[in-house]
């Protein structure tokens, strides 16, 4: 029974997330961009609305210049500001030549108005002639300073000023902005959070069906569907999963078969042994019983020699020292080694044509291949005229060794499980008993270290048989 997660490992496991994670990013990218999208917003309509008020404020003061100048020639210094020109918040100077205030309109100080005014001239030296205008952001006043010229040649500076956002859009827009990017970031948040975890959702089908699976329960699988990065990581864990299966089933199966091959020879072993010290026997039962231990004494080193072989071609740990060699060379130095053995068996080797066969490859690993191609030949070669014929030759560019038997042949339902660990065909290729112990024993591995050494060499292994007919392998490389 799972224990149930408690709230605070569950909170600390989000924020241990890639969800999290992916929130936050998202978050951090849509705030960096709505930031960036406001500010454009927001400056731009500062700049159109300062643009409005001065273009405002301009026109409005051009709109005074005659009556100014007629107050001003009516009156002289001594002039008294229309009211009816006027808005409440405005601020308005007149400014003579010398720089002296002549009217002024407003609360504000017009001092640093009026320096702003005379300083802004292109030509400070020379009488006003130009227009300016400038906004105060510290009084939130847009001005425009326009020179006006009296009937006596003298000319005067008037400076209005006029709040820049007298509506407050300014301020309208901001809380506008910050309120729409708040439910804006909010309903990101949420619909981040969902996609975070849509996206994630296949992960945790992986992560939950790998907790699942243990070595006795390597069927389970994600089977997600989908063609997306995601989808071709759950492909790729379920044919990772359909090889671990695979290999534990051929483990599995390898470990049966070699106790079983092993029981064998040691139930025959405590036969032998007990039946010899049962009662007093006569010398030639002893050493019958001691030719059958030792006939099954060499079965199980055979045996075992050839699993802790495999075992080391499996693991990666059989070196191979490839360099240029002739596999006619190789063919004949194991034809020699197998001779005595031919011998014994009443077994004939006959060469075919050795012309020269070079190849890249390990002599060592090679030689051990055709050793093993020729005594399985020798075992299971039948009749009264026994023979074995052994060639090389390159046909091609492929260089190539093949072995020949006349022994009983192989049924063609058999042929594709030959190099299968433990695979015997039938009686006629199985293993000595004790009736014939000096039959030549076969542990049924013979042929996966044949197709071993010629995959790891790049080659292939071709059989031709057809009962009664004998059997042919050949072994084919590429040929330098």
């Amino acid at each position: 029974m799972k224990t149930p997660i408690s709230f605070k490992k569950r909170v600390i496991a989000f924020f241990h997330s890639i969800r999290f994670r992916l929130l936050l990013w998202f978050t951090a990218i849509l705030v960096l961009v709505m930031f960036v999208f406001s500010a454009f917003i927001y400056f731009n309509q500062v700049r159109d609305l300062d643009d409005d008020a001065l273009g405002r404020i301009s026109s409005r003061l051009n709109g005074m210049q005659d009556s100014l100048r007629i107050s001003l020639h009516q009156q002289g210094e001594q002039l008294v500001l229309p009211d009816n020109l006027f808005q409440d918040s405005d601020i308005f100077v007149l400014v003579n030549s010398k720089g002296q205030i002549l009217a002024s309109r407003g609360t504000t100080s017009v001092q640093e108005i009026v320096q702003h005014a005379i300083n802004d001239r292109p030509q400070p030296q020379e009488p006003f002639e130009n227009k300016i205008a400038w906004v105060n952001r510290d009084l939130g006043y847009g001005f425009v300073a326009a020179p006006i010229f009296g009937e006596s040649g003298q000319t005067s500076l008037t400076i209005l000023g006029s709040p820049l956002d007298p509506s407050g859009r300014i301020k309208s827009l901001v809380i506008n902005l910050l309120l729409g990017g708040l439910i804006t970031l909010i309903i990101a948040l949420g619909g981040g959070f969902w996609l975070a975890d849509r996206a994630m959702r296949p992960v945790r089908t992986i992560t939950h069906t790998a907790r699942n699976i243990s070595e006795s329960d390597l069927s389970r699988r994600i089977n997600l569907e989908g063609k997306d990065e995601i989808g071709e990581l759950a492909n790729t864990f379920d044919n990772m999963l359909a090889r671990l299966q695979a290999a534990f089933e051929r483990q599995r199966q390898f470990v049966a078969d070699a106790s079983h091959e092993l029981r064998t020879p040691l139930t025959i072993v405590n036969l032998e042994a007990s039946r010899a010290l049962a009662a007093r026997r006569s010398p030639q039962e002893y050493k019958r019983a001691l030719q059958v231990i030792h006939s099954e004494n060499d079965f199980m080193s055979h045996l075992v020699n050839d699993l802790l072989t495999l075992a080391r071609m499996d693991n990666g740990q059989v070196p191979l020292e490839k360099s240029p060699i002739d596999l006619s060379d190789v063919a004949v130095d194991a034809i020699d080694r197998l001779t005595p053995l031919a011998a014994r068996k009443d077994v004939k080797l006959e060469t075919g044509e050795l012309p020269e066969a070079r190849m890249l490859g390990d002599r060592q690993s090679l030689l051990q291949m055709v050793s093993n191609l020729i005594e399985n030949a020798i075992k299971y070669t039948a009749g009264n005229d026994k023979r074995v014929c052994i060639e090389t030759g390159v046909t091609d560019d492929c260089a190539w060794v093949r072995v020949s038997d006349n022994g009983p042949g192989i049924a063609p339902e058999h042929i594709p499980h030959l190099f299968d660990r433990f695979y015997r065909v039938d009686e006629a290729r199985a293993r000595a008993t004790d009736e014939d112990a000096e039959t030549p024993t076969g542990s049924g591995l013979g042929l996966s270290i044949i197709q071993w050494i010629a995959q790891a060499h790049g080659g292939e292994v071709h059989v031709e048989s057809a009962p009664g007919n004998g059997s042919s392998f050949e072994v084919r490389f590429e040929a330098l």
